[in-house]
């Protein structure tokens, strides 16, 4: 991934509202941090959408006194980036086989089933002994439900934004795969 100065810009921009949406907490460390994530991850690409959902992460869990521990949370945070790039290409691939809206919502679907489910079930290991199983699977919903918000908000700013300021944030490669 090739980064010049706006778009290195245009990411610290989205980790700052990262950790605004990190104030906005709706249990525990669920919040809104992802949302600027997913966004940038639709203008930018993977790499910076996985950056900034890393950073996002451990920002929320910062402000909430890592009640999972700093290694839980590390864990975590690499799990959002991963969303992040399973986000990305689901969009890509939707996008060349459909059309950019159908490529949304299928994204938004993927986001909220990975946000919730998948990335409990991939940090499983580190999460039962604290929370066991019964406390797993209570969080699933509330994961899944507020990822799939987060990733919805950020589809529709990312439609109604215009073909210019995409332009200007996109590298050539991210470019070329929405405008196909």
């Amino acid at each position: 991934m090739k980064i010049n100065t706006r778009q290195l810009v245009f990411m610290a921009l989205l980790i700052a509202l990262s950790f605004v949406g990190a104030q906005l907490k709706v249990f525990g460390t669920i919040a809104f941090d992802s949302l600027p994530a997913f966004l940038g991850t639709l203008l930018m690409g993977p790499v910076a959408g996985a950056i900034i959902a890393i950073i996002g992460h451990l920002l929320t869990a910062l402000t909430s006194g890592f009640p999972m521990t700093l290694p839980v949370h590390l864990a975590i945070g690499l799990g959002m980036g991963l969303i992040m790039v399973a986000t990305w290409y689901t969009y890509v691939f939707v996008k060349k086989a459909s059309n950019e809206i159908v490529a949304l919502i299928v994204s938004v679907i993927v986001a909220a089933v990975f946000n919730g489910p998948i990335l409990l079930l991939l940090c499983s290991p580190l999460l039962i002994p604290m929370l066991t199983w019964p406390g797993v699977i209570a969080m699933m919903l509330p994961l899944a439900l507020v990822g799939g918000i987060n990733a919805l908000i950020a589809a529709l700013i990312f439609k109604a934004l215009p073909q210019s300021v995409k332009n200007q944030v996109a590298s050539v490669n991210e470019t070329q795969s929405w405008q196909s």
